[in-house]
This record gives C-alpha cells, sequence and structure tokens, in this order.
C-alpha cells in the first residue's frame, strides 16, 4: 500500500486499487486531494507493471464532489482547480495505456460523477447512484461532464439530467449505458477486482491501441478513424502477441500473450 493521506494505492497482482480516502467527508474533493489523485493516477498510468487500475472510495460513497464546506472558489481559483488539478488527473484516465475500472460501491456525484463516467468501465452496486447536481448551486457540469453525458445519453437525456439534478439508480444507470454491471451492495470492488485479473490477461499492447483509437473516435471523423486504425494496427500485426493469438486460434487453445 502507498499513500496514507486523501488517496490510497493498494497492488493486487498487476492490478493498481486506487481509493478515495475521506470518508468522513463523503471523499469530497479538498485541495490535497485533487492533488494527490491527479499525482496517483499519472503515476499508475506510467507503471508498466500495472495492467489495469480500479478507482474506488473509501466509505459509503464513491465521492460527493467537491468539498463545499471548504467554501466557494473564487473565478479565478474555479479556472485554475478545473485545468490544472481535477483536469489532468482526468484526462490521465482517458489517455493512459490500460483499462481504468471505477468500482461504485456507493454514489457519484458532481465532479464524483466526472471521474466515474471517464473511466473505461463500471461496476455499480444496486443501492448507489449517480446525480450531477451542478444547477442546484448555480453551476454547469464541469469536470468534462458537458462532453462526455451528451455522448453517453444523447442531448435530450443529459440535458434532462442536468437541469433536474435527480437521481439515476443502478437499474436506470444499466438501462441507459452508464454502468456495465450491476452488483449486491458491497461487492463493487471485489467484482473490478476480478473483471481486472480477466482483462490483465489479455494483450496489453492491442488493448492500449484499442482504447487510443475509440476515445479518439468520438471527436474524429469517420475518415480519421480508418486512418488512425491504420496507423495503430501495423506495430500490433508485428507483435509477438499477433503471432501467438492466430497460432492459439489454429491450433484451437487459449492464447498466452506477452506482458506488453
Amino acid at each position: 500500500m502507498t499513500g496514507t493521506g486523501s488517496v490510497i494505492t493498494d497492488r493486487v497482482g498487476t492490478t493498481a486499487l486506487v481509493k478515495l480516502n475521506r470518508p468522513d467527508v463523503l471523499n469530497a474533493f479538498d485541495a490535497g486531494m485533487r492533488s494527490a489523485l491527479r499525482d496517483t493516477l499519472q503515476a499508475v498510468g506510467d507503471d508498466t507493471s500495472v495492467r489495469v487500475v480500479v478507482l474506488t472510495g473509501e466509505g459509503r460513497l464513491f465521492s460527493a464532489g467537491a468539498d463545499l464546506k471548504a467554501g466557494a472558489p473564487t473565478a479565478a481559483q474555479a479556472h485554475s482547480q478545473l485545468l490544472e488539478e481535477y483536469g489532468p488527473a482526468l484526462t490521465a484516465i482517458a489517455d493512459m495505456p490500460k483499462p481504468v475500472i471505477a468500482a461504485l460501491d456507493g454514489p457519484a456525484v458532481g465532479i464524483g460523477l466526472a471521474y466515474a463516467l471517464i473511466c473505461d468501465l463500471r461496476v455499480m452496486a444496486e443501492s448507489a447512484y449517480l446525480q450531477a447536481p451542478f444547477n442546484d448551486i448555480g453551476l454547469l457540469p464541469d469536470g468534462g461532464l458537458s462532453w462526455l453525458l451528451p455522448r453517453m445519453l444523447g442531448y435530450g437525456h443529459a440535458f434532462e439530467f442536468i437541469a433536474e439534478s435527480r437521481k439515476l439508480d443502478a437499474t436506470r444507470c444499466l438501462d441507459l449505458g452508464l454502468v456495465n454491471r450491476i452488483v449486491a451492495d458491497g461487492h463493487a470492488v471485489l467484482e473490478a477486482l476480478a473483471w481486472a485479473e480477466t482483462l490483465a490477461q489479455r494483450p496489453a499492447l492491442a488493448l492500449a491501441a484499442s482504447k487510443q483509437a475509440m476515445r479518439s473516435a468520438l471527436s474524429s471523423t469517420y475518415a480519421q478513424a480508418l486512418i488512425m486504425e491504420a496507423e495503430l494496427q501495423g506495430p500490433l500485426v508485428e507483435s509477438q502477441d499477433c503471432a501467438e493469438g492466430i497460432a492459439a486460434f489454429i491450433e484451437k487453445r487459449l492464447p498466452k500473450f506477452s506482458d506488453g
């Protein structure tokens, strides 16, 4: 285990389990947790011994969002926080060449929702919910939610979700495609770690290239996607994993992929 403050990292095999650790304030983000999570995510993203990352929160909530009791920031402070603290942590998840799974054993609210949705995959407990109550305090959704939500829900559902600050329960989240799996309360982290172990057996280079291509395609044209696929596919075709995958297919056995 590394870190004893607002963010803790455990290693479970080749998985890095990153925990928001301010359960007494429902994992609300203050300056310390913003910077600690940014640095932690950048570190596990660069660590080649880590194959998968699981992001979760200690206690009853994944995260309640920003710590409002710390006081409202000035306009300049809010601008700095979003671009220098929240932004780099969120883009670290999107850009790291490995899958990131959000384990939601409790609700993800506000900026906490942004961290959950920027992950590649999500496991959600039955009693958890998602909420973006920015309008309730006179703000717009940030942390990239204005980009994420319309793409995941469609504009109409996304605007309704934001305008009414409604809570989406686990079943509704699954129906809308916001989460991948629902599990019994208290089992989201266990399910995410089991899933991570499975993903760690997959070809790391191909997973990384697939993540890069698919995230890029969200804001590119079809023609641009074809070009990126061609550029990324070349090195994969010549990789040991590709040779092993083809050999295993022909020999009707399970492939044994490299460490990436």
